[in-house]
């Protein structure tokens, strides 16, 4: 190609490049000014219904029926309009840069350990799915054997869970697209990454038992839809047995058959594969265990007395060693024989301390234990009948958010992580009682050393003195203004404890204040601390959220004007209620995947399974405590509510995208700021996403920057 002809052909595609970049800009112009300035009227078409003589009317019951063209249609003009206020908000730009950023520092998960092979997680970069990584001995190299990136141009792809067989032969896996969770499992064989042919649909969360052969495992899936009554394939989760090369169609059923649809089979074998252990969760107060005898082939057998007690267990030597809470609100262990069941002849081995004692593993001839001190975790090593042989260092108060073992070997993983800390994996040593650092997240663009972390005490409106997490620059003047992200979670015995939380540190790096409330409901003091926070005692949950806030404008950390509160799901449902009861209390709201309408919420997805958490409007009783607080039931037409951010997604498989599409439509047509173009009631609903798990970071960078543009703009922080 001669020299004119090239610079003809480079000064062609460069006018190309300005003709095309100017259309963008045009078009990106006109959309702009074609956007809605208010919200979308949504049609009130009431259905009345009477609970047992308290009429109730729902004036948008068919916005449940997201597949319906006027639905549809709405949702559009919906995320027309929240596009069209969140897209000229100043210093987005620097948001989503800063973002990117923050979310490219990576993650990592605790190591797996089967014969030779460790197996783990890690995802670095802008890489959008953690990669599951093999390595052949303690110091060998890895090896990629699933990289999930690859299934999806878009990210959207997820590993959801994966287990190796006891040597590490094979490895057995669930992969599920657009953040629906319903996996499928795979097979890979570790040495080769050659692929099995079997494979297994509606695969949610499974759980794995390899027998010790490494030719077949015990593992739980769902149902097909037409093999149950329509919306019970959400349910029904059974047990099964895979041979591996035969056809899962003929798999032969273990346990569940007859049993209630709610239960939650898991399953786990023993250190001599005879015993299968299968522990069933029945909500979140009760469960049962049951051991079956496969050498015997007898029917599984019933070890607990049904009590509304939480058991989990762990078969060592012919002994079965139990954690319960039975009549031990924090949880105690148990040995118990095997084959001699009967309850006056377990024996106590770890009674109950003033901790809450997470969870215990036999691993190396030794019981690892985890437990939890005012919302920060601690490690004790015990001998396998009980006695206390030492607590293992951490670096600092933090959370232990994983650990790994065999009964066969003397090391054990643990995850560590902090608000200040990034996630590290450490190895310990039970032969030389030694700790070392495995591997560890960086954060180059962070300084831990900038920031500082308090615990803070204060008392709810019964007088129950609740902590607070408080992170923040160092230095950081009590004016009274500064802006403050308060979030807490109250639920199904979860505790909200230090964790880091990479897009954190935009708000912070701009002044703000991040807090997290451990409210009741969750797990951080015992059982005790959860049945305060559930069914006719969640008000209390409401009551901790509503004297956080207030204890940080009282302590001067900020006022009303610059408060905002974040949560999701069971967190979501919380926002709802704050947003109901005390509107004058905050200045916005972000609200995620939540659950608004507890009148109606059992009867979408997988909801039937909180009923035990929540009650059920279907019980005269419980109607009436459920009706006292459902969000969606007490929006006040002409209340001026705090600006508001309803964010959902269209492949939710926990919480329907219902509750936000119907709370958004109510207070857009109720609230003084309805149509308020200053303290707007928004609605961002999420494509090929789900309730979060799996979700790639691509779209977190663009979540996240809707979310600080819109607590930045409502809160008044400069970038």
């Amino acid at each position: 190609m001669s020299g004119g002809l090239r610079l003809f052909v480079s000064l062609f595609w460069i006018l190309a490049s300005l003709i095309f970049l100017a259309a963008i800009v045009y078009a990106g112009d006109d959309a702009k000014a074609s956007a809605p300035s208010a919200p979308p009227k949504a049609e009130p078409r009431p259905v009345e219904e009477n609970f047992r003589g308290t009429k109730v009317v729902d004036k948008y019951r068919w916005l449940e029926d997201g597949t319906t063209p006027e639905t549809q249609k709405w949702v559009a003009e919906e995320l027309s309009y929240t596009r069209g206020m969140l897209d000229p908000l100043p210093g987005r730009h620097a948001i989503h840069k800063r973002l990117t950023e923050l979310l490219s520092i990576g993650s990592i998960g605790v190591p797996q350990i089967a014969g030779k092979y460790y197996f783990y997680t890690r995802r670095e970069g802008m890489q959008n799915q953690p990669i599951l990584y093999v390595r052949e001995g303690l110091d060998g190299k890895d090896r990629v054997l699933v990289d999930a990136n690859q299934l999806a141009a878009d990210g959207t792809i997820a590993l959801d869970w994966y287990e190796p067989s006891e040597h590490g032969k094979y490895l057995v896996y669930g992969v599920s697209p657009s953040g629906s969770e319903m996996s499928t499992l795979h097979i890979i064989d570790t040495k080769t990454g050659t692929p099995l042919p079997d494979t297994i649909e509606r695969t949610r969360a499974a759980s794995i038992a390899w027998k010790l052969d490494n030719y077949g495992f015990y593992y739980t899936r769902y149902p097909k839809k037409g093999d149950v009554a329509e919306g019970q394939e959400m349910y029904n989760r059974h047990v099964f047995y895979h041979e591996l090369g035969t056809d899962p169609a003929t798999d032969p059923p273990i346990f569940g058959e007859g049993r209630d649809p709610e239960d939650w089979p898991n399953v786990s074998l023993d250190n001599d594969g005879r015993f299968l252990l299968i522990t069933v969760s029945q909500g979140w107060t009760k469960t049962e265990l049951y051991l079956k005898d496969l050498k015997k082939g007898t029917p599984p057998t019933r070890i607990t007395t049904g009590k509304d007690f939480l058991y989990s267990g762990t078969v060592y030597n012919g002994r079965l060693y139990i954690v319960t809470n039975e009549d031990a609100p924090r949880y105690r262990v148990f040995v118990a024989e095997v084959g001699d069941y009967e309850r006056d002849n377990w024996k106590e081995i770890i009674p109950q301390t003033g901790a809450v004692l997470q969870g215990a593993a036999v691993w190396g001839g030794k019981i690892f234990a985890q437990y939890e001190q005012n919302a920060t975790s601690q490690l004790t090593i015990f001998d396998i009948v009980g006695t206390k042989l030492r607590d293992l260092a951490l670096p600092a108060i933090g959370t232990v958010f994983g650990s790994n073992g065999k009964w066969d070997r003397d090391e054990i993983f643990y995850g560590f992580q902090s608000f200040t800390v990034p996630p590290s994996i450490y190895r310990y040593d039970l032969k030389s009682n030694a700790t070392t650092l495995w591997a560890k997240v960086d954060a180059p663009s962070i300084d831990p050393a900038a920031y500082e972390v308090q615990q803070e005490w204060y008392h709810s409106k019964d007088g129950t003195r609740v902590p607070m997490f408080v992170v923040h620059k160092k230095g950081l003047k009590k004016d009274g203004h500064n802006p403050t992200l308060l979030t807490a979670y109250g639920g199904f015995n979860i505790s909200l404890t230090p964790e880091f939380k990479r897009q954190t540190y935009l708000w912070m790096e701009r002044g703000g204040v991040y807090a997290v409330a451990n409210l009741r409901g969750g797990a951080e003091f015992g059982e005790d601390w959860h049945r305060a926070g559930m069914l006719d005692k969640k008000q209390n949950v409401f009551d901790d959220m509503i004297a956080a806030a207030e204890y940080l404008i009282a302590e001067k950390y900020t006022d009303k004007d610059h408060l905002a509160i974040q949560g999701g799901s069971n967190g979501g449902l919380l926002m709802g209620a704050m947003m109901t009861q005390r509107p004058d209390l905050f200045r916005a709201v972000v609200c995620q995947v939540p659950l608004l309408d507890m009148l109606r919420y059992q009867d979408f997805q997988i909801a039937k399974l909180w009923i035990p958490e929540y009650g059920s409007a279907e019980n005269p009783e419980q109607f009436k405590w459920l009706y006292a607080y459902s969000p969606y039931h007490h929006v006040k037409p002409g209340t001026e509510y705090p600006a508001i951010l309803f964010m959902t997604a269209d492949t939710d498989t926990r919480v329907d995208p219902m509750h936000a599409k119907k709370m958004a439509a109510e207070m857009q047509a109720e609230a003084k700021n309805g149509a308020s173009k200053t303290r707007p009631i928004l609605l961002r609903i999420e494509t090929k996403a789900g309730h979060g798990a799996g979700k790639p970071v691509t779209k977190q960078i663009e979540e996240f920057t809707d979310i600080y543009s819109f607590l930045f703009w409502q809160l008044g922080v400069k970038e």
